[in-house]
Order: structure tokens, then sequence, then C-alpha cells
């Protein structure tokens, strides 16, 4: 979840969509001209998720700025695991 959260401040759309399920994920996502300003990410809780799981969920706030009102995303994630890596399914705001 950081490393999506990270991507995002980054607009790093190559990485968000890589460990994004290749069943769910977008065809593409242009981050270039985004103007959200990322102010912190907070993780609420999670559940499994560990080594040794193949699923997992957290639920977390990003507050962000954007056209100068500051505002926040609060979600309940899921993810998967394939191999080594975690895959954001999807989310309920």
């Amino acid at each position: 979840m950081r490393s999506r959260y990270s991507a995002f401040v980054l607009r790093n759309s190559r990485y968000l969509l890589a460990t994004w399920d290749p069943a769910l994920r977008p065809a593409r996502l242009d981050l270039k001209h985004d103007k959200t300003e990322w102010l912190g990410l907070q993780v609420v809780s999670t559940e499994a998720g560990t080594e040794f799981d193949s699923v997992g969920r957290v639920e977390f706030i990003a507050r962000y700025r954007i056209h100068g009102k500051t505002a926040e995303l609060h979600e309940h994630s899921r993810f998967r695991k394939e191999g080594p890596a975690w895959l954001y399914i999807d989310g309920e705001v």
C-alpha cells in the first residue's frame, strides 16, 4: 500500500499499473497532468497480508490537496499475492 501511495505522489503510472491485478487494471493511466498534491498516508488497519497469506486488506486515509482544497480519500483496499508481489484488486471508498 505504501509503495502505491508513493507511486501516486511521484506520478509513476508504470508502477501503479504493474501492481494492479491484470484482470481489473485500466488499459492506461496517465498522471502527467494530474494536479493532486498528496499530503500524507495513514494506514488505519490491515487484515492478513503477511508473507504467508495469499490475500490481504488495508484500510487507509490519504490526504491530498487539489485546486487549493484539502480533502481525504478513505478506502478499504483488497490485494492478492502473485509470486512475491502484492497486486491491488479494488477498493471501497
